[in-house]
């Protein structure tokens, strides 16, 4: 179980550290926050390669952080003699008997940390130092990864040539699910470990065999007529047969097939599905790490309703990395295993009670994801209630709110507390919108005004005497007249009832109008607040 990642130098991060869960991890943030470099650096760290090939033979100059690369070739042109760059990642692990062989203290923590772990450094190879002392002459963004080398070691200062056995790891990316002649190097890595090794055995004889009965049998009469052709130079006799290298090995030839397709032939959405379920299920009492890259692609929703209970049932002891943008996925697996990734930084989620977490797991169709990923948020109670907002938003601030990076959001009824606890947790700048309903603001303000944060988390509620809901608020800061044009009724209709029983309907006519229309007070409170 990994306890501690540390990331150098290798791409978005510069200097990262994160102390991940010890069961589940559920990765969120835009594109380009460094999620799926963080799987790749801890499955750099663990097998030694990347995308099924060796690192050393992957390795290029985009491995190296940007601006630590600048950061260099800025001092060099002043004048100064810096280091030349270097990646390194550290995973630090749990201290478990079967793990020992990989202790040690040999690791970048400045106070002395013994314990199992694993370092991957990407480092000048000291057989070039007169190539890269010329290099460095006329320095260039491009690193010269040929003079660099890859040491790949563990804690106690000892190489590794290949994964640690005890060790088991497996990483899913559905958003591109790529074969190779029917079944692609993760795969095949997956459908070993569910082999016994005296499985493994047998197999790996019988197809011996069978390779050796085609040479005798099917080649027989062609090798026969081979026999007269004098090719070789010294008159030896050529012969054709069956390849019994280990670069034929049986894990090559057999595809595993579904409903009696080949592997590769199935959708997408069910190869995804098939290497999750095999990563979950194996059986291994040993360290297990599995990282899932966006599971809810090429899926359904029943399908991905599907897939979720099963990693939820076979994660067991393993530890999972989850990187998603579903907030499905988010909300089912829990709020509370939540780590988000702006940048190269990473943020957890803290303070959110169970209660709240299990209530947005019953409720996973909620987009949880907009309010993790908002820079500030607007909620309000209704679908009319947002239209308005952004509209008087419009009108007082010169554009959306989007535009400012502010989301509004409406709660469709849910409990308020619970959406304010999570904004709480995630540290969120947040303006809540909501009707009187015919009480005190003092009152409705009591329950929540432990989540409340001047400047920061702040409720806004209609006055009393302008009337319970938004309808009768708008009326009360807008002549009749006005509002009848804009909503093209007749003095006959009754305004109030009409804009109750057509809210939605109501509030985009307002919104698309051209006409000056006032804002609530409250609304117009909140404009100001979340504008800044």
């Amino acid at each position: 179980m990994i306890t501690k990642i540390k990331i150098q130098g290798y791409r978005i991060y510069g200097d990262f550290t994160l102390q991940p869960n010890k069961k589940l991890n559920i990765l969120v943030g835009g594109n380009d926050a460094g999620k799926s470099t963080l799987l790749e650096a801890i499955g750099l760290a663990l097998n030694g390669r990347i995308g099924g090939r060796s690192a050393q033979e992957e390795l290029h100059p985009y491995w190296f952080n940007k601006e630590l690369v600048d950061e260099f070739l800025k001092r060099c042109a002043s004048g100064e003699k810096p280091g030349l760059p270097e990646i390194l990642i550290e995973l630090f692990l749990e201290n478990r008997p079967e793990l020992q062989f990989l202790c040690g203290a040999i690791n970048s923590d400045r106070k002395t940390n013994a314990c199992p772990g694993i370092s991957f450094k990407v480092v000048p190879n000291p057989e070039y130092e007169e190539e890269l002392a010329q290099w460095r002459e006329s320095p260039t963004a491009l690193i010269p990864v040929e003079y660099y080398k890859i040491e790949w070691r563990h804690f106690g200062d000892e190489a590794l040539i290949r994964r640690p056995r005890q060790i088991a790891v497996a990483m899913i990316d559905s958003r591109t699910v790529r074969s190779s002649s029917g079944i692609d190097y993760h795969l095949r890595q997956i459908l070993s470990d569910h082999l016994e090794p005296n499985e493994k055995a047998k197999i790996a004889q019988q197809f011996r065999l069978v390779k050796e009965s085609m040479t005798t049998e099917s080649l027989g009469e062609v090798n026969n007529r081979l026999r007269e052709i004098r090719a070789p130079l010294d008159n030896q006799v050529m012969a054709l047969a069956m390849d019994q290298s280990s670069q034929s090995s049986w894990e090559g030839s057999v595809a595993p097939h579904v409903n009696d397709v080949p592997f590769a032939l199935a959708g997408q959405g069910q190869q995804a599905s098939i290497k999750i379920s095999l990563a979950m299920q194996r059986l291994s009492e040993q360290t297990s790490v599995v990282m899932i890259e966006e599971p809810e692609n090429h899926l359904s929703h029943t399908s991905l309703k599907t897939l979720l209970s099963r990693i939820d049932d076979a994660a067991g002891e393993r530890q999972l990395f989850i990187s998603t943008h579903s907030a499905y996925v988010l909300n089912r697996l829990g709020l509370d295993s939540l780590r988000i990734f702006y940048k190269g930084c990473s943020s957890e989620i803290t303070g959110l009670s169970p209660d709240t977490v299990s209530y947005f797991q019953k409720l996973p169709g909620y987009d949880t994801l907009r309010m993790v990923l908002a820079h500030k948020i607007v909620l309000v109670e209704g679908p009319s209630d947002e239209i308005l907002f952004e509209r008087f938003f419009r009108d007082m601030c010169g554009a959306l709110p989007m535009q400012y990076g502010i989301d509004v959001m409406s709660m469709h009824g849910l409990a308020l507390r619970r959406c304010l606890e999570l904004c709480a947790a995630i540290d969120r700048p947040v303006a809540i919108l909501r009707d009187n309903d015919g009480c005190d603001p003092v009152v409705l303000r009591e329950p929540v005004a432990d989540l409340l944060q001047a400047g920061r988390r702040e409720l806004f509620i209609g006055a009393k005497e302008a009337g319970r809901t938004l309808e009768p608020q708008l009326i009360s800061c807008n002549s009749a007249e006005t509002l009848r044009r804009v909503l093209g009724i007749t003095e006959q209709a009754d305004l109030a009832k009409w804009m109750t029983r057509e809210k939605t309907e109501g509030a985009l006519r307002i919104a698309s109008s051209t006409e000056t229309i006032a804002a609530p007070p409250y609304m117009a409170e909140a404009t100001a607040f979340i504008h800044g």
